[in-house]
């Protein structure tokens, strides 16, 4: 008997296998093909095929502008990319436009349709008029604020089978746009079975520090440069590696060296998911200094903080409704007020004092990261709604 077909529209997708950009939605994509026939419908971007099977999930990528200029969606994001090169506004129509079309053109008579992001995916679902799940990410919802993106977003869920939200602090909002079903908290996953685990082998290294993520407002990247200055007060031999990149590269390079930190701080640029391993694993502490940008933009889960929980790494992260989701009552996680430098800080030198109790708490906390996050449980949870969503249709 065939499979269903799951048509998954996203924006944020690899451009090839192995890539830097953040992969999550194909992850889980890839963990449905034992239930469906699964298509991703995602943009083409530069050096990137036009089809292909990745890891048994045909994509098929759509063109929106001339190849050089098919630039809104990588290195930032398209929320990022819009607020900072204005003139991207042009490729919104087409971009939205084209992904209904590719979509329209591959769908059946028993297509079911998840839909990654209210705006614009969860609105090109509805169009197609087949039954549809829509999961929300954080930066739609806390971003994209005014009444023409919330009728857009309102749009979308009231015509969702099932509408399903990464954290807790999502739910909310998403009523208030008129949600016809309570949003089910449903996170993305990470793979801590066999990719992201201890590795007792793995020696941690001395006042080592970890940014992992993109270079964009609501990733607190300027706060954690302040707070590098007043632990090296404390600790001189510290150091701090940065992971990814985006549009406030070239600023945050020049506010470190206004601190008098190029020597302490090193920018590694974007890595490819497997190759963060080693950093998670030989790292003192990961730090996210997560806070809500001037837009409303804020983190919708942080799995950056999950890998490396999963790797034994102990976090020092923000205290914002998403981190405060996924590590509140976790061992080896400490929380922090968001923009403050000097607390940030405090709770960085805390670690470093202690680097030997502050492993052992991190390694306490990997097996309760597992019951929540592991690729196994959150794959079965969607595949489970998505189903549903199919059969009510019928």
């Amino acid at each position: 008997m065939a499979k269903p077909r799951l048509i998954v529209l996203a924006s944020t997708y690899p451009r090839w296998k192995n890539e830097h950009e953040p992969s999550f939605v194909h992850a889980l994509a890839q963990r449905l093909t034992d239930r469906f026939d699964v298509i991703a419908v995602v943009p083409h971007a530069p050096g990137s095929a036009r089809h292909e099977v990745l890891d048994g999930v045909t994509v098929s990528r759509y063109r929106y502008a001339p190849q050089a200029l098919e630039t809104l969606v990588n290195d930032g994001g398209i929320a990022a990319n819009l607020r900072n090169f204005p003139w991207k506004w042009v490729l919104l129509p087409s971009f939205i436009a084209m992904q209904w079309w590719e979509a329209r053109r591959l769908r059946t008579r028993d297509t079911v349709i998840h839909a990654h992001w209210l705006i614009p995916q969860g609105i090109v679902a509805r169009v197609l008029a087949r039954p549809f799940v829509v999961t929300s990410h954080g930066a739609d919802v806390f971003s994209l604020l005014g009444e023409l993106a919330s009728s857009a977003k309102r749009f979308a869920v009231r015509g969702a089978r099932s509408v399903t939200v990464v954290s807790e602090a999502m739910v909310s909002p998403l009523l208030e746009l008129g949600a016809l079903t309570v949003p089910q908290v449903m996170p993305m996953g990470v793979d801590l079975s066999s990719t992201f685990v201890p590795d007792a082998q793995v020696v941690r290294e001395a006042a080592h520090l970890l940014f992992v993520g993109r270079l964009v407002e609501k990733k607190g990247v300027d706060v954690l440069l302040r707070a590098m200055r007043l632990v090296l007060s404390k600790h001189p031999g510290a150091r701090l590696t940065i992971i990814g990149h985006g549009p406030l590269e070239g600023s945050l390079r020049e506010l470190a060296a206004d601190l008098s930190l190029t020597e302490k701080v090193a920018f590694a640029g974007p890595l490819p998911q497997a190759d963060l391993v080693p950093f998670y694993r030989r790292a003192s502490a990961f730090v996210g200094p997560f806070r809500q940008a001037a837009s409303g933009d804020q983190e919708g889960l942080g799995l950056v903080m999950v890998e490396a929980l999963g790797c034994g790494c102990p976090i020092v992260a923000s205290d914002l409704p998403a981190t405060r989701d996924v590590l509140m009552g976790t061992p080896g996680c400490l929380m922090v007020p968001p923009e403050d430098a000097e607390k940030l800080a405090d709770a960085i030198v805390s670690v470093l004092d202690d680097p030997v109790l502050a492993a052992k708490r991190a390694e306490d906390g990997v097996h309760i990261m597992r019951e929540r996050f592991d690729w196994v449980t959150v794959a079965r949870g969607y595949a489970d709604v998505i189903e549903s969503a199919m059969k009510a249709a019928a």
